[in-house]
């Protein structure tokens, strides 16, 4: 009986010792961006995004939904949308002041209203950075707060 309680005893030591060394915790996720890259230094591009990612969840995904597809016939897709790559002052000048009147995204027409939200300049370019790099979209020039500031009404 001896020898069994300290075989069992010597398997639950081994097998603990060897759990502690898996307690690696997966990166928690937000948008297209890691906690763990949080905790690293981050590019401005990369922070802009970090924030924007915060900003669509709070005002943008009511509409355009967590995916970006946007709700047929009634908000327009921001995932792959040429809207947002051909229309750069456009796409902030809505996300700044709102949006009213028909548009056409990836080849279908929308005549809604996006309400403006209250953003300041440095919001408007983060949020607009985190949407023109996910779903598919990609940009060659990060949306700056001076970029948006010089956008009037």
């Amino acid at each position: 009986m001896q020898k069994i309680a300290a075989i069992l005893f010597t398997f639950i030591i081994l097998t603990a010792c060897n759990d502690s060394k898996k307690d690696k915790k997966e990166p928690i996720k937000i948008g297209n961006t890691t906690a763990e890259m949080s905790q690293e230094k981050k590019t401005p591009q990369q922070a802009s995004k970090e924030n924007g990612a915060i900003i669509y969840t709070d005002f943008c995904m009511q509409c355009h939904l967590g995916n970006g597809k946007g709700v047929p016939n009634t908000f327009p897709p921001l995932a792959g949308s040429n809207w947002l790559t051909e229309k750069r002052e456009e796409s902030i000048h809505a996300v700044k002041y709102g949006q009213s009147g028909e548009i056409e995204v990836n080849g279908k027409k929308y005549d809604g209203v996006m309400v403006p939200m209250g953003l300041s300049d440095k919001e408007v370019a983060d949020v607009l950075n985190y949407v023109m790099t996910s779903w598919g979209n990609t940009q060659d020039k990060p949306v700056t707060e001076e970029e948006v500031a010089k956008i009037e009404k």
